[in-house]
């Protein structure tokens, strides 16, 4: 195999562990047996050993000397880290977007809104399909938000921890509902699945849009500040420290 062809699979490797890390079927806490990895994947040891290597670099798996690789756990301490990162970044590149963002900002922010309404939210249906149709049409709202602002590099920022924050959104979508069903009781009747309900809502989305387009920057980011807690709350209240790691 020459390096070319290696290069090439490295990649393809890269991409699909990292596809499968993101949307949690690999899950958080789990075990990467390299044998079992090769196997179901159909990936060579040079490739499968550099793809994980790239993930490890960024925070998506973990390696030790006595359990090897394991997928980067979930926990309220990296959420809060990652909710505290997001401020920092994202209310900044708002408030810019709002001060340049022209006619065709505006009408991006409202088609992405629009397509963001007519998705069915997943504490409604946590179906596989149904819960990436909207996470893809729920960030295309977020990037919308944010398209005006200039800087490369914070938006590079904000696609890295929008990756790390789409596995607690995940677990946060299913594992609650999971655990309900293992225990009897009706997740519908729990208090995380009231605040889940509030964080995926339409409105809070709606509000920040108005506030966007009427070009009241310090109303929107408050209200973006709010919506970024939203899902540390979700968290506190499913009660996941143990059942998502």
């Amino acid at each position: 195999m020459d390096e070319v062809e290696i290069a090439t699979k490295t990649e393809s490797a890269y991409r699909t562990l990292r596809q499968d890390i993101l949307e949690t079927r690999l899950r958080p806490g789990a075990p990467l047996k390299l044998g079992a990895m090769r196997e179901a994947y159909g990936i060579g040891w040079t490739p499968l050993r550099e793809a994980l290597s790239r993930l490890e670099a960024e925070r998506l798996v973990m390696s030790s000397a006595n359990k090897g690789y394991t997928v980067a756990p979930v926990s309220l301490e990296e959420l809060s880290d990652l909710t505290r990162a997001r401020r920092l970044v994202e209310l900044p590149m708002l408030a810019e977007s709002i001060a340049r963002g022209d006619e065709a900002w505006e009408t991006a922010l409202v088609a992405a809104h629009y397509r963001l309404s007519r998705c069915t939210p997943p504490v409604e249906n946590p179906e596989e399909l149904a819960l990436t149709d909207w996470e893809e049409r729920h960030e295309a709202f977020h990037t919308a938000l944010l398209a005006a602002s200039t800087s490369p590099w914070l938006m590079r920022f904000y696609v890295q921890i929008k990756d790390q924050l789409r596995r607690h959104h995940r677990v946060l979508s299913i594992a609650p509902a999971l655990s309900h069903a293992r225990s009897g009781a009706r997740w519908q009747d729990s208090p995380g699945f009231a605040a889940l309900r509030e964080a995926l809502a339409l409105e809070p989305h709606t509000a920040l849009m108005n506030a966007a387009l009427d070009r009241d920057a310090d109303h929107a980011v408050r209200l973006l500040d709010e919506h970024i807690e939203f899902t540390r709350k979700v968290f506190l209240a499913t009660d996941l420290e143990g059942e998502a790691t």
